[in-house]
């Protein structure tokens, strides 16, 4: 799911850009992807190489139901304002040994 919002806010986009900005090797991803027929190759970058452009497809749009690109929410009221706590991983509480002290 990450590496198709980034497709969709971000395309065209090659794979080495959606890895530097996952941290993580996507490759598996952008076929699963596109055998799910929500991205397409979108032509290829005019640099060193020339990768791949990846960008979304009709499919990606009627999946989500949005009617254009220009439906998905913005960016910026996707993040929280200053001041406002994320939910944080539950904290776990793990039993003491009998005879285990906090220290």
């Amino acid at each position: 799911m990450e590496s198709l919002s980034i497709i969709a806010y971000k395309q065209p986009i090659t794979r080495s850009e959606i890895e530097e900005i996952r941290g993580v090797e996507v490759s598996a991803v952008l076929d699963t992807l596109a055998e799910r027929r929500l991205i397409r190759i979108a032509g290829r970058k005019e640099t060193v190489g020339r990768p791949l452009l990846y960008g979304t497809t009709p499919d990606f749009l009627k999946a989500f139901g949005l009617n254009r690109l220009e439906d998905l929410p913005s960016i910026e009221s996707l993040i929280p304002p200053s001041g406002v706590e994320t939910a944080s991983e539950p904290q776990i509480e793990m039993p003491l040994e009998q005879g285990s002290e906090v220290s």
